[in-house]
């Protein structure tokens, strides 16, 4: 009896362990076959700072037929702000170049194709003639986990896949998307004008029935003879289009003389320590605006005041065919030889056009200093979203009177301040 119990006890075991198996293996029989999508994904051009609407291809660091993978930099794109690397979020193969070095493209158009296997670089290389012609993008043809096997006779291998109606992507720029959200448009009604069919604020507005307003045509003049018309870099004309909205703001100036015979004794004390003027004035001025919040405040959108919790001294600097502001963020928390480091730091990421957006575009407060230069006085431009701006000249020996009236050769300074009304 024992026997036969154990021997029971084991066949029930069996075919407990052989059910679930069993089970498994109708439920496969009885599985659909899974649809792999060939995958081919595009690279776009990347929004790099606040004000970017394009970019410029400097280099390509992968070529076309190269192997990248998530995190590697596959391209170097100038923006209106720096030259920065641009990294891939996914593995693949670099199937197409789109936008060679040297050319531009807006933000958020494709630049480039990645194709996830070599079998996938005949549709990339596809999907980009189309796209170069203008027809609409077409779908990868599918796969199933059969995928190794030959396919049927009746079914042709290369097929042509069927074309995606026009707008089913909805792919857009942000600023497109922006407006459809705010309008209520559908984007996958809407049939992009842009480049590569991409959804533009205008096809949107168009969608909406909202007309155009019409642009003022600027004054045509005529050529100087002999003259070279050379174009602006997008640096250069990003300057030229925050400058041209900075004059829309109300703004005022002042000017006040500061005698500075004490802060050119401690500028001689730090100076061998690598200490610059423009990193006491830039502590100097964190101070002030410790103990008057007010001017590191702004008005963003002319309805309302925005108080900065932080007091971030961007500093304006002249590079290579442009200008640019880096920033000394927390600037009344740092003494001035962290302070120092950091500008040199800074610096020199701006003249190799490196600097990352929050160490350009976070500034609550400017100062252009022209002293150095021999400077005596000048007034700068509101840059747009900030308070105010404090031009600097240079320090000179001037004649003082004092409260008693008596006379003494002073160093003074005169500075400037743009406000915004």
């Amino acid at each position: 009896p024992l026997a036969f119990s154990a021997s029971a006890s084991a066949l029930s075991a069996r075919l407990r362990l052989a059910a679930p198996a069993a089970s498994c293996a109708a439920t496969t029989r009885r599985r659909r076959p899974v649809v792999v999508r060939a995958k081919i994904r595009e690279i776009f051009m990347p929004a790099l700072s606040s004000t970017m609407t394009e970019g410029k291809i400097v280099s390509w660091a992968a070529a076309e037929g190269d192997r990248v993978a998530k995190g590697d930099a596959v391209v170097v794109v100038e923006s209106d702000k720096a030259d920065m690397d641009v990294e891939t979020f996914y593995d693949g193969i670099v199937a197409v170049v789109l936008v060679p070095a040297g050319e531009s493209a807006p933000v958020g158009a494709p630049i480039a194709l990645l194709a996830e296997s070599e079998e996938d670089v005949a549709l990339a290389v596809a999907q980009a003639q189309a796209l170069s012609s203008g027809q609409p993008q077409q779908e990868a043809p599918a796969l199933s986990d059969a995928a190794a096997s030959p396919p049927p006779p009746a079914a042709p291998v290369a097929a042509a896949p069927a074309p995606v109606a026009a707008g089913t992507k909805g792919v857009a720029t942000p600023q497109a998307k922006k407006l459809a959200k705010q309008h209520r448009v559908d984007l996958a009604k809407v049939t992009g004008t842009g480049q590569f069919g991409r959804i533009t604020p205008a096809d949107v507005e168009a969608a909406a029935g909202i007309q155009p307003k019409p642009k003022p045509q600027a004054a045509v003049l005529p050529p100087v003879p002999g003259a070279t018309v050379v174009p602006f870099t997008a640096m250069q004309a990003a300057v030229s289009k925050n400058m041209v909205e900075s004059l829309s703001v109300p703004a005022f100036r002042v000017g006040y003389p500061i005698l500075t015979d004490k802060l050119d004794a401690l500028y001689e004390k730090v100076k061998p320590k690598g200490v610059t003027m423009t990193v006491l004035l830039a502590k100097a001025a964190a101070m002030a605006l410790a103990q008057h919040p007010v001017v590191n405040a702004s008005c963003r959108d002319g309805t309302s005041f925005t108080y900065n919790s932080s007091i971030n001294i961007a500093v304006a600097v002249s590079i290579d065919g442009g200008l640019i502001t880096p920033v000394l963020e927390q600037a009344d928390k740092l003494d001035i030889y962290l302070l120092s480091q950091k500008w040199k730091e800074l610096v020199k990421k701006a003249r190799a056009k490196q600097l990352q957006p929050n160490e350009y575009n976070s500034g609550t407060f400017t100062l252009s200093n022209l002293g150095m230069f021999g400077v005596d006085r000048f007034d700068a431009i509101l840059p747009p979203g900030q308070g105010a701006i404090m031009a600097v000249g240079a320090s000179k020996s001037t004649v003082a009177a004092d409260k008693d009236g008596f006379f003494s050769v002073k160093s003074k300074m005169m500075t400037s301040l743009t406000k915004a009304h």
